[in-house]
């Protein structure tokens, strides 16, 4: 019979070869005449690291199934968005839906961003990174806020120094003067779901850690 752990672990090449195996057809198909190549390099940029620092950790920690299509949503999102211009993304059937008066894909995208708060968590978890619970939900929590605050500060700077009609592409503002402290907010929101997720995913593990001062358990052994 084949161990429970050997199955696991015979499942985590496969799950990465399709995370980074669709990507790459993605980002490969999607590099075809794109609205602006200016902006799409751009926007690309950030989440091309992104997979090569996913791919770097990959050698010490193979995520769980629900981690690689969490952080999935965001590169799929994004790598489209870069393609047409997030203003331009055909959406209209949902904001004539809801009688927007924008193009939301890019609060979509953003929301995505905050799914990266699950992989943290299971990361910290799984490697035995902290030793509180509060501590295990808030770090992803506040490093997703973080995250979200650099990147509005890097299209503001690239909105600066670039060809004024890209600039405003990547802004991707459309307009709206509080466009930054949506984006950070859906990016909030979207961590704050992940992070209800995880709980509620991992809740017999979360409950293993002793508290602010203590270690965690090693599985199957119950505190004192």
């Amino acid at each position: 019979m084949v161990n429970l752990q050997q199955r696991k672990v015979s499942r985590g090449p496969r799950l990465v070869w399709l995370f980074f195996g669709g990507y790459a057809v993605l980002f490969t198909y999607l590099a075809i005449a794109p609205f602006d190549r200016v902006i799409w390099f751009t926007e690309n940029l950030p989440i091309v690291l992104l997979m090569a620092f996913i791919a770097w950790l990959h050698r010490r920690h193979v995520f769980s199934p629900l981690s690689y299509l969490a952080m999935s949503v965001l590169v799929v999102l994004h790598t489209i968005g870069a393609h047409f211009t997030f203003a331009n993304v055909p959406f209209a059937w949902v904001t004539a839906l809801f009688d927007f008066e924008r193009n939301h894909f890019d609060r979509l995208a953003h929301f995505s961003v905050g799914f990266y708060a699950y992989p943290i968590a299971e990361l910290l978890m799984k490697k035995r990174l902290v030793n509180s619970s509060l501590i295990l939900l808030l770090f992803p929590f506040l490093a997703i806020l973080g995250v979200a605050a650099l990147y509005e500060v890097f299209e503001w700077q690239f909105a600066l120094l670039a060809d004024p009609e890209a600039g405003l592409a990547v802004l991707g503002s459309q307009g709206d003067v509080w466009d930054a402290q949506k984006d950070i907010t859906a990016d909030t929101l979207g961590a704050l779901f992940a992070i209800c997720v995880y709980g509620a995913v991992n809740w017999r593990e979360i409950i293993q850690i002793k508290g602010t001062s203590g270690a965690m358990a090693p599985p199957g052994i119950p505190h004192s």
